[in-house]
């Protein structure tokens, strides 16, 4: 189940660089939870579409390091670079810990900080 996980988790994040967030989603549950720990959480593919639109105006740049999987969780470790309306770039680590459901994202815990490299 572990490499099924990684391979879903993996075309979800090349939806994302395409900047195809509908294709995103199709990989989701329809009741989807995403927690950004310390900041807010969205419940449901339509809070996670306007998250998406908002945050991914130009599509985000990132590097999975590494994925370790158990059971129905998987966690994914690497850098994202989002690009905002003026074109300024912030990087971001991050820890995120997906749960899965009938091989779908189901609740995401997202662990992500500022690395303070900004163009």
């Amino acid at each position: 189940m572990s490499s099924a996980h990684k391979k879903t988790l993996q075309q979800a994040n090349e939806a994302v660089t395409r900047g195809d967030h509908e294709a995103f989603l199709s990989f989701c549950t329809d009741n989807t939870k995403w927690t950004f720990v310390g900041e807010r959480t969205l419940e449901g593919k339509a809070a996670v579409r306007e998250y998406m639109a908002d945050a991914y105006k130009q599509p985000p740049r990132f590097h999975v390091e590494r994925m370790i999987a158990e059971g129905d969780f998987l966690t994914a470790i690497g850098e994202i670079a989002l690009t905002d309306e003026s074109g300024k770039t912030t990087e971001y680590a991050y820890c995120d810990v997906w749960r899965f459901e009938d091989g779908k994202l189901a609740e995401l815990r997202a662990y992500v900080v500022e690395l303070g490299k900004s163009t």
